[in-house]
């Protein structure tokens, strides 16, 4: 197998880092690159250490996530101390055992000072050199063999990314998903948002994949919907709006799943919920509490007022509180929805339960109708929740 070795302090890892990668394993015909992120880097011994080394190491193993032609070695962070490349170079000819000589990518930024390194001659015997370009739009000729990549420059540096997040200025976009919800959830460099919410958004992403993969492209994209449009009702009503999201996103989880694995899913764990006859009879009307249990055991999550949103948002019950209410509004009213202008301009004027629980009437009044017109049975949990609101 033929390595490249891509070192540095990936402080954050970025989309230019991964381009990079991606050139050299095309263009030097790698089989894999080990990224090496440093503890602590010789040439940037003046820098102020703004986050943990396994903070780093964490968003670096998060970007390469399911990408077998990528993996991180540590062995630096483990060695601690300032790294010196010819020690990482012994070690992973030791540890890898390649095939050939490995291929140590460097960048143009640090070429002209390559002969400067420590032990720099034994690196040339060791490894070759491929020089990658960062600040130059051409080749440019060095006194030691190696092989220029001829890659595009991404301008993208690290210290920017650190900068713009400090300022609170446009950065995301420069980032792996991953990577960002890594440094949200642990607020590094300085990150600020008073809207995170009790679920740190590394599990939200774990859900959303979840349910993308369980759904097809138009069902997601309706559970897409949902959490956003939950997610400016949560803003209206007070709610921490990323646990509007949470819940959106996962409320139709168990939708495409048949009524026996949704009955499977809910015997397992029948002290949660009560199953009517209707239910039993149309299980597939149980996939909102199906995706609860799922939320629960897969995802361990306890909410009470989150799993109660999903698990009665196909339904309704009586007593649904502000976040059901919130789900059940957004989930039959979102923008893919075909429905009066005005119910969905209703949604976005209010302020006070009161003013959802009028939105909320409205959509079980037409919900109703609509089943009634294609002679479908009602739920009683439906009907209670409909005279309970128009007593309100």
């Amino acid at each position: 197998m033929k390595f490249g070795i891509l070192g540095g302090s990936f402080n954050p890892i970025h989309l230019g880092h991964l381009f990079l990668a991606d050139n050299a394993i095309s263009a030097l015909k790698l089989d894999r690159i080990i990224f090496i992120p440093a503890y602590r880097s010789p040439f940037k011994l003046d820098d102020i250490v703004t986050v943990s080394a396994n903070d780093r190491a964490d968003m670096l193993a998060a970007a390469v996530a399911g990408d077998l032609r990528y993996t991180v070695d540590n062995c630096e962070i483990k060695r601690e101390g300032v790294s010196y490349t010819i020690n990482t170079i012994e070690d992973i000819l030791i540890r890898y055992n390649p095939s050939d000589k490995p291929v140590l990518i460097i960048g143009d930024d640090a070429a002209n000072d390559f002969l400067k390194w420590r032990e720099s001659e034994k690196i040339l015997q060791l490894a070759q050199i491929a020089v990658a370009r960062r600040i130059n739009s051409a080749a440019v000729k060095y006194p030691y063999p190696c092989i220029h990549i001829e890659n595009k420059v991404m301008d993208i540096s690290s210290q920017d990314i650190r900068q713009k997040i400090k300022e609170g200025s446009g950065w995301r976009s420069l980032v792996p998903p991953e990577v960002k919800a890594i440094i949200e959830d642990r607020r590094l460099y300085s990150y600020r948002n008073e809207k995170n919410s009790e679920f740190p958004q590394v599990l939200i992403q774990r859900i959303e994949a979840a349910t993308r993969g369980a759904l097809n492209t138009e069902r997601f994209l309706h559970s897409r919907n949902t959490a956003v449009a939950a997610y400016d009702l949560c803003l209206l009503y007070g709610l921490n709006p990323m646990t509007g999201y949470l819940a959106g996103i996962a409320h139709d989880l168990a939708k495409q799943l048949d009524g026996k694995q949704i009955l499977k899913i809910l015997k397992s764990k029948s002290n949660l919920f009560k199953i009517s006859a209707l239910e039993y009879d149309k299980p597939n009307l149980l996939h909102g509490k199906a995706a609860a249990v799922l939320l629960r055991e897969h995802f361990c999550i306890h909410n009470k007022d989150v799993l109660e949103a999903v698990a009665f948002h196909t339904l309704g019950s009586e007593h649904m509180g502000l976040l059901a209410k919130i789900i059940y509004v957004a989930d039959k009213t979102e923008i893919s929805r075909n429905i009066d202008p005005a119910l969905r301009k209703m949604c976005l004027t209010g302020s006070k339960e009161s003013d959802l629980d009028s939105v909320l009437y409205a959509v079980l009044e037409k919900t109703i109708v609509k089943l009634k017109t294609k002679e479908l049975d009602l739920s009683k949990d439906t009907l209670m929740l409909l005279e309970k609101i128009k007593d309100r």
